[in-house]
């Protein structure tokens, strides 16, 4: 079984942990470099790469297919709410990230795990609707929208969890990012991932009681450890 390094980052401005995410996603691009040439894995390289858990300080970030026009407020008017705004190299359009959310950057090295781009991702939503379960609410997905949604046949169906995903070699990096006790009055500023017609909720919303962050952080390796079949150590 392939192994995964876990580190929990806590509370982490965004360009902070950006810096990090990329530091690890070339590292293990070196390595594989190294690998094809016929040279040793970098040190403290773990075999299949990292898992990043964080909450970021509240930011708003556009992927490279997004539209400027899902933000509907000015960027003057959110740094006047204490929030940043960044364009990103990740799929997907506009999204939100903030306090109360668990936000998961795996760098991984979907080769030496044995799967594809689809699957992988297939993986993370997956991990996120059996942990949604756990707590007693029933998500699933919609067809052409990524993500993890709550009633996603209804009239208005509402996302827990958006996924953004970049990969170059069949390395990863971005993610997910689960609404667990997320002020969800930040998403009134922009259409969430792109979508109008659609809206947002969190674990604690759909619970109707305060939920242990933490604990669902747990929940989520375990659920990651069995779909990708890895053991993620701290």
């Amino acid at each position: 079984m392939k192994e995964v390094c876990y580190k929990d980052l806590g509370r982490m401005a965004y360009s902070e942990c950006w810096d990090l995410q990329r530091s690890l996603f070339e590292r293990m691009l070196a390595a594989k470099s190294a690998e094809a040439s016929g040279g040793l894995q970098g040190e403290n390289t773990p075999e299949a790469g990292w898992l990043l858990l964080v909450e970021h300080n509240p930011v708003y970030t556009l992927g490279k297919s997004g539209k400027s026009s899902n933000m509907l407020v000015t960027e003057e008017y959110l740094r006047s709410i204490g929030a940043e705004f960044f364009h990103i190299d990740r799929g997907g359009d506009i999204t939100f990230h903030g306090p109360g959310q668990i936000v998961g950057y795996p760098i991984l090295d979907l080769e030496r795990l044995g799967i594809g781009l689809r699957d992988y991702i297939d993986s993370l939503e997956q991990a996120v609707i059996e942990v949604c379960d756990m707590w007693g609410v029933a998500a699933g997905r919609i067809k052409g929208a990524s993500g993890v949604w709550i009633e996603p046949a209804g009239l208005r169906p509402r996302k827990i969890c958006a996924i953004g995903v970049r990969a170059s070699r069949y390395v990863t990096m971005h993610g997910f990012a689960m609404n667990v006790a997320t002020d969800l009055r930040y998403f009134s500023h922009i259409n969430p991932c792109g979508f109008v017609d659609k809206g947002v909720t969190s674990l604690e919303k759909e619970v109707g009681h305060e939920v242990d962050i933490e604990q669902v952080k747990m929940q989520i390796i375990n659920r990651l450890s069995e779909k990708l079949n890895v053991k993620i150590y701290k």
